[in-house]
């Protein structure tokens, strides 16, 4: 049986949803499961055409802060269980990780931390980023296949951003950050994309700034990793570049499971 889900930054759910090109990739995506990141919204500001949408069960994980952080899901099969956060109560108030357990994996839908204009907020990252690690591996010591969705805010190599040399001291890019990533993948996880494809010029964020997105000036910030026992269910991953809406764009990932 074959599953197929994306993952999109959607930079507000409220704003996203007055756009046409939003509806349009909406009505014919394929997906089996839908991840938005950075919906920035509570329940009660949460759209009703997105609260309950025909064929799909909803779920959200919010911030405590108005307007900010936030996660949603949209699943065709319901999960045998829903969880909120990593259960620390200093992280999880930003609303950044919604958990979801099906019978063949569990799935996260993950917002992670910016580290800040200057990297200010980079301890905080990190400490972030450090005790996800703990937590996936947990659940993976436990027997759990594991699914990571969302935007991990770090272009993880060169190859990943248009102009590396330029925005090696910027936030996403960071060597702490960088070092992170490179460690959870040793770790026993896959970047899934760069199972298909291996080439530069491959971006999922833009800046609204200097018509970037024109000059595809991007960074590859959204990522799909699964455990490396998923390896060779996975069929395809990839960047859905042209879908307008957001300064971040959609990523896909096909399993055979």
């Amino acid at each position: 049986m074959s599953i197929k889900l994306t993952s999109w930054n959607v930079n507000g759910i409220r704003a996203i949803n007055k756009k046409n090109d939003f509806w349009n990739w909406f009505k014919n995506n394929d997906a089996d499961i839908i991840n938005f990141q950075e919906i920035r919204a509570q329940l009660d500001e949460i759209p009703k055409e997105l609260y309950q949408i025909k064929g799909y069960n909803s779920f959200f994980t919010f911030a405590e802060r108005r307007g900010y952080s936030s996660v949603a899901s949209y699943t065709k099969s319901r999960p045998i269980n829903v969880m909120h956060g990593m259960q620390v109560p200093k992280l999880d108030i930003e609303g950044r990780i919604l958990r979801m357990d099906f019978n063949d994996f569990i799935l996260l839908n993950v917002y992670f931390p910016n580290s800040g204009p200057k990297g200010e907020k980079l301890d905080k990252k990190i400490e972030f980023c450090n005790q996800l690690t703990n937590y996936i591996l947990d659940l993976k010591d436990n027997g759990n296949n594991i699914i990571l969705a969302g935007d991990v805010n770090i272009a993880h190599k060169p190859i990943d951003v248009a102009k590396p040399h330029q925005d090696k001291r910027k936030s996403g890019f960071l060597p702490a950050e960088r070092d992170w990533l490179s460690e959870f993948l040793d770790l026993g996880f896959i970047d899934t994309f760069r199972l298909f494809n291996k080439e530069a010029d491959n971006y999922t964020w833009w800046s609204y700034r200097y018509h970037a997105r024109d000059k595809n000036l991007g960074w590859r910030l959204d990522y799909f990793f699964v455990n490396k026992e998923l390896k060779n269910k996975v069929i395809s991953a990839g960047i859905e570049s042209e879908i307008m809406g957001s300064d971040h764009c959609p990523i896909t990932l096909e399993l055979d499971l």
